[in-house]
């Protein structure tokens, strides 16, 4: 199989982010992230190593991360892990599990988890708490309209989106933050070509703080990724917004 990630392509991808470098010991850049989950939702599971390891040469080679080195190398494992996990829910577990499969035939001993991150404790009602403030926080004045739009076509559906989707799975930020939870999204539905979607999460990304240019920046990552992976869309996948509510 033909090598997508190449070290070339992903020094490219890298650039149209427009912030680059390190800060506290961490990529600040989400491109690897952006990247990863559009290759896996792409199903080119190959190619997800490339990503890691080509982001952890770059973290290394920073040069700044002194007696953080390991605690670094460790955040940015898990930010690749949860970004594939979170982009199940898109692009189907299938093609999360291979990508994390193949992600973890390549991952050092010392950055691998073997705990359950999320709090499998925590009763279902908080689950729903705190799914419906990040619903709300991503769809701003729409979330009524695309929580009934939900409830509508299926109840079931509005339930498992708001409670487990958004509460368990999306609402877990200890790794990714709610941006960077975004861009997952975002590069997911772009390599699954739901352009409803694209368009709830570009104008989602937007609200979680992000810049005009800084979602340009991950559309077209997401964009390239998947075409180089062969993705066809249908139609034009929708524009990133001056403004939005």
């Amino acid at each position: 199989m033909t090598t997508l990630a190449t070290a070339s392509f992903l020094s490219h991808l890298k650039s149209i982010y427009p912030n680059n470098g390190i800060r506290n010991g961490n990529i600040i850049n989400p491109w690897y992230i952006v990247a990863a989950v559009a290759f896996s939702a792409s199903n080119r599971p190959d190619a997800v190593p490339h990503v890691f390891q080509y982001a952890m040469k770059d973290l290394q080679m920073e040069g700044h991360l002194g007696t953080n080195s390991l605690e670094g190398e460790r955040l940015l494992a898990r930010k690749l892990r949860d970004a594939l996990f979170k982009s199940g829910l898109t692009s189907g577990y299938p093609r999360a599990i291979n990508s994390l499969v193949a992600l973890s035939e390549v991952m050092p001993e010392e950055l691998r988890d073997t705990k359950t991150m999320r709090r499998t404790e925590t009763p279902i009602t908080e689950y729903e708490k705190t799914g419906r403030a990040l619903f709300h926080n991503i769809y701003g004045d729409t979330a009524d309209s695309v929580q009934s739009l939900l409830d509508g076509a299926y109840p079931d559906m509005g339930w498992f989106s708001n409670t487990i989707g958004y509460g368990l799975t999306y609402g877990f930020t200890e790794v990714l933050s709610p941006l960077e939870t975004s861009y997952t999204l975002v590069a997911a539905l772009i390599a699954g070509d739901t352009p409803r979607q694209i368009g709830w999460h570009l104008d989602g990304a937007r609200r979680g703080g992000a810049t005009f240019e800084e979602v340009q920046a991950v559309r077209r990552i997401s964009m390239e990724v998947a075409s180089s992976a062969g993705v066809k869309w249908k139609d034009d996948v929708p524009e990133v917004k001056d403004a939005i509510s």
